[in-house]
């Protein structure tokens, strides 16, 4: 039986799905989850949020977030962008903690909706949630209080940039919490690291890529577990690289070694690594290494 999506469109729905009061504001709302009253979350069911939110410690329980269910017994938060789904189990128990919901159409024409993208951590799985110490999220909790301070007040001129404002120094909170939730487990994430370098060493490793094609960030980030953003942010942590740059050089590498020790032409050197058209496997090894696939032939003969 498939599962049920339910869509929560705007702010003023989700408020209701939780039989919170009514919004302050129609594209901003910060939600105490203690003080909800007869919600409507329906257990085993999907809800589709158009608009981005932010939730810490908003159960005792498993919520599901991506494909797997996520235990938050413990102050963590999981950020999901405009039309991502999240569903719940039978079990949920809701304890304290909030959820920060705003619309795109809060930043419309300003410097934040043109930069919101780069706050990756809102594609991320729920496994690679923020985990934040009592200070960092006392850090977070007065950025809250001072969104629902300004939208909680007489709307004017200076509200929706006030708001804005403090939802960007919040976000920026977050990305330095996570940045250093990348340095507490250094551990794990070498062990991450030197499991991705295999799996690229030994997918290029093969004779042709003709049958299975270019491996791509998914790809990788399939085989590990983890969300293609999130991959890709380590690997910058750690090697100052992102996932395509890595595949990139890994795949310019094979390339350099097919020049040299073959006869074959560029043509047939690019469908051997996957490409569906040379010209596509030309650009990117130019673009790393300055000079074409037959120039670079041409260097070494």
């Amino acid at each position: 039986m498939q599962q049920k999506i339910i869509d929560i469109k705007s702010i003023s729905e989700l408020n209701d799905v939780y039989g919170y009061e009514k919004p302050k504001h129609p594209l901003i709302s910060a939600i105490d989850l203690a003080k909800v009253s007869g919600q409507k979350v329906q257990a085993d069911t999907m809800y589709r949020v158009h608009f981005y939110s932010v939730y810490l410690k908003t159960t005792k329980g498993a919520i599901k977030y991506g494909k797997a269910y996520y235990d938050f017994d413990e102050a963590t938060l999981i950020f999901t962008a405009p039309y991502q789904t999240i569903s719940s189990n039978s079990n949920i128990e809701l304890e304290q903690g909030w959820c920060l919901a705003f619309h795109s159409d809060l930043l419309n024409r300003t410097e934040l909706g043109k930069t919101i993208g780069n706050y990756s951590f809102f594609n991320y799985d729920a496994n690679e949630a923020l985990h934040v110490s009592e200070d960092e999220k006392n850090t977070l909790e007065n950025c809250i209080e001072n969104i629902k301070k300004e939208y909680g007040q007489n709307i004017d001129q200076h509200t929706q940039g006030l708001i804005v404002n403090n939802i960007e120094l919040f976000l920026n909170y977050c990305t330095r919490f996570y940045n250093r939730q990348f340095i507490t487990r250094a551990k794990i994430n070498n062990d991450i690291v030197q499991r991705f370098e295999h799996l690229l060493k030994t997918h290029f490793s093969q004779e042709t890529l003709i049958e299975i094609g270019l491996p791509d960030v998914k790809y990788f980030a399939a085989k590990l577990s983890l969300s293609p953003n999130y991959l890709s942010d380590l690997l910058q942590k750690y090697t100052g690289k992102s996932t395509q740059e890595h595949i990139h050089l890994q795949l310019v590498e094979k390339a350099k070694t097919l020049l040299w020790s073959t006869n074959k032409s560029v043509s047939e050197i690019a469908f051997d690594l996957g490409f569906e058209y040379p010209s596509h496997f030309t650009k990117i090894f130019k673009n790393k290494t300055g000079t074409s696939p037959l120039e670079f032939r041409q260097s070494i003969n």
